[in-house]
């Protein structure tokens, strides 16, 4: 059985790419695309930066055709401003656009946005229907299991969101008072998965890290498909792996030291091409730790990469990397 979105095809258990902000731009999700990833999101865009022309808020609008199927995700405290929001993302013809009601952080949160409506229920459905009414587009919405232990509210979310008209709901298996501390829980997201009201799509989000956990919880909690965030950092290959390990039963070996430098050449060439050489060098210096993390002695290249502003000398360096680690990984 297919899992769809409105009329988007998802094929049978979908890995969806969670929205990151800082993390997930387009030289990202180019190379989770790569990998196999079946969903995208853009980072959260803030509906008063796009109203406002924001440059930093219309930058993240930028979607490219081979990245479909790919959401908006857009986030912001006042009811008005989401619907104007929703017209402006709606032009730049994502194939949906996606409510941000999850994001924990002070400067979201504590400006009535993300995870705070979860403190306001009938807020929050009445933002949601206004999204509804301004698009064409299917709308889905991520959020958390609550605000905090006492106010575990999103079985009453996941029916009221889907009454007006949303196509799927992610849910991270936390409350907004663990930010990302502790352990993610899905039992209640399994609960809303059972409800026989529930009639679209449901997402679990949180702490899949590799195969096994995707494999196990898949069966546990009985969700149509999983959204990866923090592991895919650095990363993109658990995508590949995860649904190697569904279609086969086998663990596919992790990636060689070549690959890993070639997705990190790839993912700074796609950089520098989107931002530019300057930003797109400096953008990429946040990545490189990530790629090859775990790798000892890896301390000094990085301390490189960091400092360096020419390609020429990235690459050089990379190079290094490729033949000095050649029998780590193989």
């Amino acid at each position: 059985m297919s899992v769809k979105i409105g009329n988007i095809d998802l094929g049978e258990f979908p890995l969806l790419l969670a929205p990151m902000e800082d993390v997930s731009d387009p030289p990202f999700r180019y190379v989770c695309k790569q990998n196999g990833v079946d969903m995208m999101y853009t980072e959260f865009i803030s509906s008063e930066g796009l109203i406002r022309d924001a440059a930093k808020s219309k930058q993240k609008l930028d979607i490219f055709e081979y990245e479909r199927p790919i959401g908006i995700q857009i986030f912001g405290s006042q009811i008005e401003t989401m619907r104007e929001a929703t017209v402006i993302a709606s032009q730049a013809n994502p194939d949906l656009i996606d409510i941000n009601y999850g994001c924990p952080v002070k400067n979201v949160a504590c400006r009535g946005a993300g995870a705070s409506l979860l403190q306001d229920i009938d807020k929050m459905v009445a933002m949601t229907k206004a999204v509804v009414e301004s698009t064409h587009l299917p709308v889905t919405v991520k959020t958390r299991l609550g605000w905090d232990d006492h106010t575990k509210n999103v079985y009453e979310v996941a029916e009221r969101l889907q009454d007006v008209g949303i196509k799927a709901l992610t849910i991270h298996g936390r409350t907004r008072a663990q930010m990302y501390k502790g352990q993610a829980d899905w039992t209640l997201i399994k609960e809303i998965k059972r409800n026989p009201r529930i009639q679209i799509p449901i997402f679990g989000n949180g702490d899949v890290d590799g195969v096994e956990k995707a494999a196990n919880w898949r069966l546990e909690y009985e969700v149509d498909g999983i959204m990866i965030g923090r592991a895919a950092i650095g990363y993109p290959w658990i995508f590949r792996e995860i649904k190697h390990f569904f279609k086969t039963g086998e663990q596919l070996a992790g990636p060689t030291i070549e690959e890993r430098v070639s997705v990190c050449r790839t993912h700074l060439q796609k950089s520098i091409e989107w931002k530019g050489e300057k930003t797109g060098i400096f953008e990429m210096r946040r990545h490189y730790s990530n790629y090859f993390k775990g790798i000892a002695n890896f301390k000094e290249y990085r301390m490189k990469l960091v400092s360096l502003e020419k390609v020429s000398d990235i690459e050089e360096v990379l190079d290094e990397v490729a033949a000095s680690f050649e029998d780590v990984l193989a």
